[in-house]
């Protein structure tokens, strides 16, 4: 078992020298320090080592990056981005931490409501206000 952050054990690693190629659905916490590449990777809570390197649409409860992320990232509760970080993709999640240090290129969308475009949303707040 690895340690993915504060005390928590990932049930599954993907190991530094190691490369995981497919589609990756896990019950449980995912440690990432080698190189996931494919159609999808579902996680409940997903950590990204700073030797960690994805391509891959992500679709998880938590997300805490130090490596690299290409694609898009879908989290139900927080995605924690760490100084190393280096994300190319969009970011949808009710909760997002960037730290100093962090390259990301990609749109942010900070919403509750993940199914519901943020844009519909405030609309409907501007215009219930009238």
């Amino acid at each position: 078992m690895a340690v993915v952050s504060k005390g928590e054990i990932a049930n599954s690693v993907i190991s530094e020298k190691s490369f995981f190629e497919g589609r990756f659905m896990v019950k449980g916490a995912l440690r990432v320090d080698g190189k996931f590449e494919g159609e999808a990777l579902e996680v409940d809570q997903l950590f990204v080592g700073p030797t960690g390197r994805i391509k891959t649409n992500i679709n998880a409860i938590n997300v805490v990056i130090e490596g690299l992320v290409i694609g898009n990232i879908k989290a139900s509760t927080r995605v924690m981005l760490l100084p190393t970080a280096r994300i190319l993709g969009d970011i949808r999640t009710p909760e997002l931490i960037i730290q100093n240090g962090v390259i990301l290129e990609g749109r942010c969308i900070i919403s509750n409501d993940l199914n519901q475009s943020a844009r519909i949303l405030i609309e409907n707040l501007y215009n219930s206000a009238e």
